[in-house]
């Protein structure tokens, strides 16, 4: 089973992700032991601006490049990022993009590029990851997944569909590494707000960083391959969308995109 033992480094694989700010400083809060943050990301922008943002923090932030595109390249990576800052006690998996509806089922390639990024090149990154924390015997993933995983919606379904496959293969991993010692923790999202969806009517629950950050801190490091809904109430939003009948979701889905 993942042990509940220290947190001393934790690496932020999207290290521009507010949600992954907002969870190193919740971490920090309950583990004063912490004192190594890798932020990996694309260079300057969000991630760099992060890097800042913790400076305050009791702990050495360094930053490194990642390209979720590079997938041929990712073990290598892990295998230096490993090398250099880690044992890695708590991998944050946050990247990934939110691409336009209407261009992405148009085309081709522009559903492709965001399936590449929201799940292949979260998984090739995952997977060595992982062994590293199986080798070690211990360590928790946490990887941000999303409600609109769960069924398909006409506002989102590219974006759904490239989160639905990471759900999965979470918690599929999950099960195999929880008989090596690591825990896989994937955390369902409702509406968070962030840069990803300014300008976007918030939902049902809409919610901030700050709030997800602290309830991912309290979770990691608990046994097996598990589901978190943050916030919790988002439990039961995503229980009515499985429900709902598929005009009225069709109905909802095009008021948004209209409006």
């Amino acid at each position: 089973m993942a042990s509940r033992g220290p947190v001393e480094c934790v690496l932020v694989v999207g290290g521009g992700s507010q949600i992954g700010l907002a969870t190193v400083r919740a971490l920090q809060s309950r583990h004063p032991e912490l004192h190594r943050v890798v932020l990996a990301g694309r260079p300057g922008g969000s991630r760099d601006e992060a890097a800042r943002d913790l400076e305050g923090l009791s702990a050495t932030v360094s930053v490194e490049d990642f390209d979720a595109l590079d997938t041929d390249a990712h073990e290598e990576w892990a295998t230096g990022l490993h090398e250099q800052h880690g044992p890695f006690d708590v991998v944050l998996l946050a990247h990934g993009v939110l691409p336009n509806q209407l261009r992405s089922e148009r085309s081709g390639a522009e559903a492709a590029r965001s399936i590449q990024i929201n799940l292949t090149g979260t998984v090739s990154a995952m997977i060595p990851l992982a062994e590293q924390m199986a080798e070690r015997g211990r360590g928790t993933l946490v990887v941000l997944s999303t409600i609109a995983a769960l069924r398909p919606r006409r506002d989102n379904f590219t974006y759904g569909a490239g989160k639905a496959g990471l759900d999965a293969f979470a918690r599929g991993l999950g099960s195999a590494l929880g008989e090596r010692g690591v825990g896989v923790l994937t955390v369902r999202l409702g509406f968070v707000h962030t840069r990803m969806t300014e300008g976007m009517a918030p939902a049902p629950l809409a919610t901030t960083p700050e709030v997800i950050g602290a309830q991912v801190a309290a979770a990691v490091g608990r046994p097996g391959s598990r589901v978190l809904y943050a916030p919790p109430l988002i439990r039961v939003l995503a229980m009515v969308l499985r429900l709902m009948p598929q005009p009225i979701l069709d109905r909802m889905a095009r008021g948004r995109m209209e409006g």
